[in-house]
């Protein structure tokens, strides 16, 4: 008679990866990267640690893997999307950066930022690596984005790397904000407030024409 109760780690083979990282975001972000272990990583994915080996080769790699997996797709799909838009350049940013907030501002993944700023100095390969594929990818993104708009006539000629730094920075802050206690912390139910009135701020200083009613 086969056994009713059967261990976490004989789940389909497929859905480990998945659920490493799941797993090893909520740690990164609970406890920082110094902190975590591949032990608890392993543990709270219901597999072995030897499992864990099969997949990823050390904790550097997991950490990479969770990026790659999380948010550098959402940079591809923003990319793709600025490229493909159609609206001006109104439109754009708001729909840009309300995504941006929904994407990864009310997700685990906006603790990734405060993890990188407080551990870049212990860890540079990683703080090199995230800088490369996230932080770079991202001002970029902005700055196309400006770009565009200078070019419709729509935005007034500014510095694509300040402003596109300068208009990230305040995204940056919220999901600080997010994950402070006791410090700058602010409310999570009021973060959508402040940003609606980033959004326009922003674009009273971004835009040549009378910005719509929203």
């Amino acid at each position: 008679m086969s056994c009713p109760f059967k261990p976490k780690w004989e789940r389909r083979k497929e859905a480990r990866p998945q659920e490493l990282l799941a797993a090893a975001l909520d740690l990164f972000v609970e406890r920082g990267f110094a902190a975590t272990r591949l032990d608890d990583v392993a543990k709270a994915a219901g597999v072995s640690k030897g499992t864990l080996y099969l997949y990823f080769s050390s904790k550097e790699d997991l950490f990479k893997a969770v990026v790659r997996e999380s948010i550098v797709p959402l940079i591809g799909e923003a990319e793709g999307m600025i490229g493909e838009f159609s609206g001006d350049s109104e439109e754009l940013f708001r729909t840009v950066m309300t995504n941006w907030w929904q994407n990864i501002g009310t997700t685990k993944l906006s603790g990734l930022p405060k993890l990188m700023m407080a551990e870049a100095g212990n860890f540079p390969e990683l703080a090199r690596f995230y800088q490369e594929e996230v932080v770079n990818r991202g001002e970029k993104l902005v700055a196309t984005m400006l770009e565009r708009g200078m070019q419709r006539g729509e935005i007034r000629e500014v510095d694509l790397e300040i402003d596109a730094r300068l208009l990230i920075a305040p995204m940056l802050m919220m999901m600080m904000w997010k994950h402070s206690s006791g410090v700058c912390m602010v409310e999570e139910e009021k973060l959508g407030t402040y940003l609606e009135h980033y959004i326009e701020m922003a674009l009273h200083g971004l835009m040549i024409k009378k910005l719509k009613k929203s």
